[in-house]
């Protein structure tokens, strides 16, 4: 029985991208919601958040699904904003 692996490199490149910081601010403000709400949703302080949104920092791999499945659903909900611009 053969074993399935994963090259590392290509787990690292093959993982969803964040959409700009200019982007991820947009999606946040169309819905109305503040930088606290979404924290506290995703259970990480103001400031942490406020560097994800900035692109200052990137969230850990639980926190980042988290943080791009709400990208993705916002997306839906305000395709003006869309999720063009992808980075980090």
């Amino acid at each position: 029985m053969k074993e399935s692996h994963v090259d590392p490199v290509e787990a690292l490149l093959a993982r969803p991208t964040l959409p700009s910081p200019e982007v991820r601010a947009a999606l946040r403000q169309a819905e109305g919601l503040t930088q606290l709400e979404v924290a506290t949703a995703l259970g990480v302080t103001r400031v942490a958040f406020h560097r994800w949104e900035t692109g200052q920092a990137e969230p850990r791999t639980r926190s980042r699904n988290a943080y791009l499945d709400l990208l993705q659903r916002l997306a839906k909900k305000h395709p003006q904003i869309g999720l063009e611009g992808n980075s980090a």
